[in-house]
């Protein structure tokens, strides 16, 4: 069974761009976040994409942009699957070129779905085969190179691509109670509850829910309660000057040395570190 770090290994120094086919065989090693933006992109098959509380089901020709800290994960639970991520930072998109995207002044701060129309598929795929190729000459103008090809496709979407503010029911999963039970978490992050607790909110047992969100969702349920709480703590240490523990205490841990240690293993800093580093 294949495995993959949570951490990505591009986004730090410019435009850069990946591809993999992947398969059922293929396990994330859990939930993981970037510093950066995620272009990801289904060439062909389809995949499982859970974001924050969203869980979407992609298919060949879906973009799914994701902002920087967005907590994610990708499932490949339908057969064969490629595609391709690209990693930049809002400074490498000019910004002429983002006022050409659907609702500018919100577009990059949140997770936006488009697709492609199959008749311009053929046009997307060429731009990424290029980028990646650039990927492979690694010269000294393939910074600048990976930088106007990511220009050229954010241009190319805002002109055809079917643009998802609110997906319709088709890119959604059909597992509305796990839907409900992330979005309990998204509500309740704050509070001391229990696997019981998100449970008995969408009707399920203890164990068949902790079961079932596993095989949805690729976590479980507690770690995905955990991650929630990690990521909004993260935002208040960027945004408030609360202290760490105080922080702590309101983003649902009782226990400061375990928030402590639950953040040093997500993001491979302290809270403090973090902080200084933000």
């Amino acid at each position: 069974m294949q495995s993959e770090k949570a951490v990505p290994v591009f986004g730090t120094d410019g435009v850069h761009a990946e591809t993999k086919l992947r398969g059922p065989n293929f396990v994330m090693k859990g939930h993981h976040c970037h510093t950066c933006y995620e272009l990801f992109y289904v060439e062909s098959g389809e995949c499982r994409f859970l974001i924050d509380e969203n869980i979407y089901d992609l298919h060949a020709g879906d973009f799914i942009l994701i902002p920087p800290m967005a907590l994610h994960y990708t499932r490949y639970v339908f057969g064969t699957c490629r595609r391709t991520c690209i990693f930049f930072k809002l400074e490498d998109v000019p910004v002429d070129i983002q006022q050409c995207m659907p609702a500018p002044e919100r577009f990059f701060a949140e997770t936006n779905i488009f697709q492609v129309p199959l008749a311009y598929r053929d046009q997307v795929n060429s731009c990424l085969r290029q980028m990646l190729a650039e990927e492979k000459i690694n010269d000294s103008r393939s910074v600048l190179m990976r930088r106007c090809y990511l220009h050229g496709l954010l241009l190319m979407c805002s002109r055809t691509c079917l643009f998802l503010s609110d997906p319709p029911d088709e890119i959604h999963t059909t597992d509305q109670q796990i839907l409900q039970a992330a979005r309990y978490i998204s509500e309740h992050y704050m509070d001391l509850i229990s696997t019981q607790d998100v449970a008995k909110a969408v009707g399920f047992s203890p164990n068949y829910l902790s079961r079932k969100f596993r095989t949805v969702t690729g976590i479980g349920l507690h770690e995905y309660l955990v991650f929630v709480r990690l990521h909004h703590a993260a935002q208040e240490l960027v945004s408030t000057t609360d202290s760490i523990t105080t922080i702590a205490l309101r983003c649902g841990f009782s226990d400061s040395n375990y928030f402590k240690d639950s953040f040093k293993k997500k993001y491979g800093v302290t809270p403090r570190s973090y902080r200084k580093m933000s």
